[in-house]
């Protein structure tokens, strides 16, 4: 379908053509809601809301005329194919128009994670050689500090009220540009965009992604998903990654709605599923726990929402307990699940996923996408390892970025002869479904013995106290390293330090941990356990001092 398209701006143009008063996005605030001290339920009793910012829309033709808009304003500024600018906007209804219209005047999109502090945002402005800034007034503090040190940058919009004075209005001056496409030749090898990696092995890389990529992904998802025009997809992950952008792509092939929802308790996910009659949602592990120990606990009751139109949940960006979709699937038995796996390298979810045909495998990432090849080879990188060993997982598909931009050595360590990428996840192959073993870089090795820290973590969330768990390795004088594990307790619950080591005597000795750490469990933007914070803050000389299993 998407072999139509010679750049994924086309698909917008289609949209608009084909359903132009239909409704394209829309935003959902119901933290306006709180801050009024009106509830969800009261304000859906009110026939003329007084609470405007709480609901907003754009139909496809208001889209494309907005992404126009800005398109045409940049070639004003004589941006030109090539050029790089920056998005660091909170999820708001301006964010994909904006990505759009970028892409429509020729130039390369690079959206900044709204969790970086100025000194990450001013090495990714330099990194990707951006050449202008589209922020939003929660970055202003932050962007205020580097204001003056990227001299590259030629510009820096403001997206919103009270335009601070190192900057220029969006609205300002946007809204008199011409709402006429552009006439900009693109092709699908052309430069779309730079997304940057989650940077576990320190700063950022740059991922270089074309037109192609972009079309494929969104082909994958519809694919894998079926989506239909008639499908609502509700999108809550930031839209700087490409987990919630790509996994939007395959509505968006097809002129779906989408609800962009800011904020993930449990009541205001159910809500926008039952008001706006969202059938697809995809959700991050710890999203879809705490929605279902509010419904055990009786926060939130089924009964009060409209469900009946919600077809899918998918889940992605890490790996997925089994007792967590077996919970799952008890109380919601009629919808399809499945669990996607990608890299921001393979331009999002979809090179491996399950299927919603494969829910009796969960526990596996699945099998290779519409599309993908997978492979899992040994340490040379190339080289197949031996039926049911574990090795490194290589993917090969129209997905693969170009490169990491103006990095030559390590874009050679992740792409090998004959456009296979390295995914840097150990996996194994059983029954015809791969297996996530661990990343790489997280394997412990404790006394010779490799320890997959992905596989304690899943033998630790069966315990129903623990609300979520990450295991980490620890140095150690005799065995190199230990284990430990880091415990959520739900709340509510008790457990003891006695208590998981009781829970542990389940596992093989050599796979217990070490040491029991009672803690929050950090996750990024994207549901990914920040391991490298907490081996920060807990390894070597930073280890908390504890007590009784609890830090002190």
């Amino acid at each position: 379908m998407h072999t139509c398209f010679s750049s994924i701006t086309e698909i917008l143009e289609r949209n608009a053509k084909s359903w132009p008063e239909d409704v394209a996005l829309v935003e959902i605030n119901p933290q306006e809601l709180e801050a009024r001290h009106t509830t969800w339920r009261e304000y859906s009793l009110i026939e003329s809301s007084p609470v405007e910012a709480f609901r907003s829309e754009i139909s496809w033709r208001q889209f494309e005329e907005k992404a126009n808009r800005f398109a045409n304003f940049l070639l004003s500024r004589s941006f030109k194919r090539g050029d790089k600018i920056a998005i660091l906007l909170m999820n708001c209804l301006e964010w994909l128009p904006i990505y759009f219209g970028i892409l429509k005047a020729g130039c390369m999109a690079v959206p900044l994670n709204f969790r970086y502090t100025a000194d990450e945002i001013k090495y990714c402005l330099e990194l990707a050689d951006a050449d202008a800034l589209v922020f939003g007034p929660e970055f202003t503090g932050r962007v205020e500090q580097i204001a003056d040190l990227v001299p590259r940058l030629k510009m820096r919009l403001y997206v919103g009220g009270d335009c601070p004075s190192f900057a220029e209005s969006y609205s300002s001056l946007v809204s008199y540009a011409s709402s006429i496409a552009p006439k900009v030749p693109m092709t699908p090898d052309d430069d779309a965009a730079i997304y940057f990696s989650s940077g576990t092995t320190g700063f950022p890389k740059a991922i270089v992604l074309t037109h192609r990529s972009l079309l494929h992904s969104s082909a994958v998802e519809q694919k894998h998903h079926s989506q239909v025009k008639e499908d609502t997809f509700l999108c809550i992950p930031p839209l700087y990654h490409t987990g919630a952008k790509m996994h939007w792509f395959g509505s968006f092939l097809v002129g779906g709605k989408a609800v962009l929802l800011k904020g993930v308790k449990p009541e205001w996910i159910l809500r926008a599923v039952s008001e706006e009659k969202c059938s697809i949602v995809w959700l991050l592990v710890p999203w879809a726990q705490d929605l279902l120990d509010a419904i055990d606990r009786g926060e939130v009751k089924l009964d009060e929402f409209d469900l009946s139109r919600w077809r899918l949940m998918h889940i992605g960006a890490q790996p997925v307990p089994p007792a967590l979709i077996k919970r799952w699937k008890t109380l919601f038995p009629h919808h399809d699940y499945d669990t996607n796996y990608g890299l921001s390298e393979s331009t999002g979810p979809g090179a491996v996923h399950l299927g919603v045909e494969n829910v009796d495998h969960v526990g596996a990432i699945g099998v290779a996408g519409f599309g993908w090849e997978t492979k899992i080879v040994g340490p040379d990188g190339v080289t197949p390892v031996a039926p049911g060993s574990v090795g490194e997982l290589a993917v090969k598909g129209p997905g693969v970025m170009k490169e990491y931009y103006k990095n030559p050595e390590a874009t050679a360590e992740i792409l090998k002869e004959g456009g296979w990428l390295l995914t840097g996840d150990m996996a194994e192959e059983r029954d015809g479904f791969i297996y996530l073993v661990d990343r790489a870089k997280d394997v412990i090795i404790s006394g010779g013995e490799n320890l997959y820290p992905v596989q304690i973590e899943d033998f630790l969330r069966a315990n129903p106290s623990v609300k979520d768990v990450a295991v980490i390795g620890l140095p150690d004088e005799r065995l190199g390293e230990i284990a430990a594990a880091i415990i959520s307790v739900k709340e509510g619950m008790a457990l003891s330090e006695s208590d998981v080591n009781a829970f542990c005597l389940g596992l093989p000795r050599y796979k217990r941990p070490r040491k029991i750490i009672f803690a929050d469990v950090p996750r990024n933007p994207t549901g990914k356990i920040e391991k490298p914070l907490l081996r920060k803050r807990y390894g070597g000389d930073g280890l908390v001092a504890m007590q009784n299993g609890i830090p002190s």
